[in-house]
């Protein structure tokens, strides 16, 4: 089931990088998400073990989707066209509902949805299914929209949401008109009390701020999110800011940068678990968030060089998972799966804050 660039053996060792194996795919992997030990295509209705067996749990959904999000629960899903306006909301392998979003600029940017639960429990779904610049909150099972009420909303095409894992906060690596990549935070509580307040500035404050153009952000856990910073500005780099080509580390309590860190290499698209970060662009690489060093990286694993939200669609955005443990990290290759077993050494990117 499983080869060492392709050549027979089970594992490959590489040291202080941990191991990489290859779990070979029948077909094309569309998507990848973690439930349990198990990886998940819910786009082509297919799970691998981690010892490589594949087994079907659903019929392909079809050319149209080529992307999907997978609720906490697992419960949960939707998939739909990276670049286009249709998706479907699944409950296990059963159609809920068909979704759209404005077709305003679709095919220039990511589909913006995102799942995620509630402190009281409540299975959400984030998107925007009428205008690009509005961000609507509905309750998965029902859907009924919890967000109703008059909106007055900005110029913001709203991209790759993310809900925090405590049902606090609503993250937001979108763009607006230049182009040019921004982070947002909304508090959903606030949010559900006031929907107008998804047309505001969120909870991260202007100063200070961030001078440079936003390329990735993703949550560290609930308090702490990791903003990745490309070489385009508005304003000279300020002292108490995030300037140009910078990862930083925010926190939502502290309302403070805990860290800042120089990067000399293009981060593209960020995950996090575990309280670890791994860039994509090329190929995978393990972060630091407090130095901004390279821990470890994989040149043998082929990830597309995809910078931001928005832009050229020849660029697709890797297909990748890591487990929210962050021991493991899976990238679509061609026709296989690339695992890639972190290095457990603890660096500073994996102490608590």
């Amino acid at each position: 089931m499983r080869d060492r660039h392709g050549e027979g053996d089970d594992v490959a060792a590489i040291g202080g990088r941990g191991t990489l194996e290859w779990v070979k795919s029948t077909a094309p992997v569309r998507s990848l998400a973690w439930q349990g030990d198990e990886l998940v295509d819910a786009v082509g209705g297919r799970a691998w073990s981690t010892d490589g067996v594949e087994r079907r749990t659903a019929t392909d959904h079809g050319p149209g989707f080529d992307r999907s999000v997978v609720s906490p629960s697992g419960r949960y899903s939707v998939v739909h066209a990276e670049r286009g306006t249709e998706a479907l909301l699944l409950e296990g392998t059963h159609p809920l509902r068909a979704l759209t979003r404005s077709p305003d600029h679709a095919e220039d940017y990511d589909y913006p949805v995102a799942l995620g639960a509630l402190r009281d429990g409540r299975e959400i779904l984030v998107h925007c299914p009428e205008e690009y610049n509005v961000l609507q909150i509905e309750d998965v099972v029902s859907g009924q929209r919890l967000t109703a009420g008059a909106r007055e909303a900005k110029d913001v095409f709203h991209s790759r949401l993310s809900v925090s894992g405590d049902g606090r906060h609503l993250l937001v690596a979108g763009w607006v008109w230049h182009p040019y990549g921004i982070v947002e935070v909304f508090d959903l509580e606030s949010a559900l009390a006031n929907p107008a307040v998804l047309d505001g500035r969120g909870v991260l404050p202007t100063q200070p701020g961030i001078d440079a153009e936003v390329e990735s952000a993703c949550w560290l856990d609930d308090d702490r999110l990791a903003v990745a910073t490309g070489d385009e500005f508005l304003d000279e780099e300020g002292g108490a800011s995030l300037g140009r080509r910078r990862i930083g580390v925010w926190s939502l309590s502290q309302h403070a940068w805990l860290h800042r860190s120089s990067v000399d290499f293009e981060v593209g698209t960020l995950l996090a678990g575990g309280g670890r970060v791994v860039s994509l662009h090329g190929h995978p690489r393990l972060i630091d968030v407090i130095t901004g060093e390279v821990l470890a990286e994989w040149p043998e694993v082929k990830v597309s060089r995809r910078v931001g939200a928005f832009g050229v669609t020849h660029i697709p955005t890797p297909v990748a998972a890591l487990r929210p443990d962050g021991t493991l990290l899976a990238v679509a290759q061609e026709e296989r799966i690339s695992l890639v077993r972190l290095p457990q050494s603890v660096g500073s990117a994996d102490l608590p804050p």
